[in-house]
């Protein structure tokens, strides 16, 4: 089975927003002010902000809460230390 991830959005080479049916995922350069280990982070989109908390702290992830002109973002790390975010978007 073949997944085709379509680009939905494109900002240079800053953000890249890739869709397939169901699914948004966000990628992007990982930030130094977010003590990244690697140098890429990986974002999925999300409608529901307190679920995905939820699920974090259920999980016992430590997360970073932030706010941009696009949306509120929670970041969080995967075991190997890549940096992951769910964004619930603005607009």
């Amino acid at each position: 089975m073949r997944i085709w991830l379509t680009i939905k959005n494109r900002w240079g080479n800053h953000y890249a927003m890739l869709t397939t049916a169901g699914i948004t995922i966000g990628l992007h350069p990982g930030n130094e002010n977010l003590h990244a280990d690697s140098h890429i982070s990986v974002g999925f989109m999300i409608d529901d902000l307190d679920g995905a908390k939820k699920l974090l702290e259920n999980n016992g992830v430590t997360y970073k809460l932030s706010e941009d002109k696009a949306g509120d973002i929670l970041n969080f790390k995967d075991p190997d230390g890549t940096l992951l975010y769910f964004m619930k978007l603005k607009w």
